[in-house]
């Protein structure tokens, strides 16, 4: 029982810190170095990033009617909506770059980057980069305020940005393409609903390429923890995804980069005092 309410409360994490550009990876990093699951550590890192699903199908669900291609009519058939379906490339385009860099390098990057110090010192220099780009753009307009005006250009560029999310855990895959769109011009609705459509095959992917290098061998509590937290995950998720399109409509992501500067700090400062 104990193990089912650590599940909840990383279900909880997880569905709040994958949207907002503050880290998800990070905050399960920190917040296991606080609460240790009694599990073995082959089924924790399966479990770190399986339960992201849960937030990914939230945002299936929720935005079903914008990304889904095909329309089914009986009386004139079915056909494909080709706003959508470019939209799906540029996804695609954008995600190669991380694609690539996870398939090749996963183990590795996970071996030696995926400790605090790292995950804190992202924090921080991501946190001071939203800070100065909002500063920049406090005064300008938008280039990109529709999300099917995002040229392939403007998707590469932000798939970049997510591969150095990809590499450096603690950086935020949504902090990263946010970020990038923000930098290239793309206004805060735009980068945020692009950011949510990328999660979609990047954390299928990576998903599946854990299951197919560990398989399902795992007891029953395990599988009832990964459940629970992947459901939690799916409700906290709906909640913050409306609140952070609602939030960002009339404020911009200054008070994500503080939040990101004084975490980053005080877990330096906590691994220090450990040392």
């Amino acid at each position: 029982m104990i193990e089912i309410i650590k599940a909840i409360i990383f279900g909880i994490v997880e569905g709040i810190t994958e949207w907002l550009p503050i880290s998800s990876t990070g905050h399960m990093i920190l917040l296991e170095e606080f609460l240790h699951m009694n599990v073995s550590e082959e089924f924790w890192n399966f479990f770190l990033v399986v339960i992201q699903l849960g937030a990914i199908i939230a945002v299936v669900v929720m935005h079903w009617n914008s990304i889904f291609p095909f329309n089914f009519n009986k009386k004139k058939g079915s056909f494909i909506k080709m706003d959508i379906m470019v939209l799906w490339f540029k996804i695609v385009v954008a995600c190669v770059p991380a694609a690539v860099v996870g398939i090749l390098f996963d183990d590795i990057l996970e071996k030696y980057l995926y400790n605090p110090i790292v995950v804190a010192t992202m924090l921080i220099l991501f946190g001071i980069g939203f800070i100065l780009i909002e500063n920049r753009n406090q005064n300008s307009v938008a280039r990109v305020s529709d999300i099917h005006k995002l040229s392939f250009k403007d998707a590469i560029l932000i798939g970049m940005f997510q591969l150095i999310a990809a590499i450096f855990p603690g950086t935020s895959r949504s902090g990263a393409t946010i970020l990038g769109g923000l930098m290239i011009g793309v206004s805060r609705v735009v980068a945020a609903e692009f950011t949510f459509y990328l999660a979609i095959p990047v954390m299928f992917g990576a998903s599946l390429l854990k299951v197919l290098k560990i398989g399902f061998a795992f007891t029953t509590m395990e599988f009832m923890i990964l459940g629970v937290g992947m459901f939690t995950a799916f409700i906290v998720s709906i909640l913050v995804i409306k609140f952070l399109m609602s939030y960002i409509k009339k404020h911009d992501f200054k008070v994500f980069g503080y939040y990101r500067i004084i975490l980053g700090i005080l877990v330096i400062g906590y691994f220090l005092l450990l040392a």
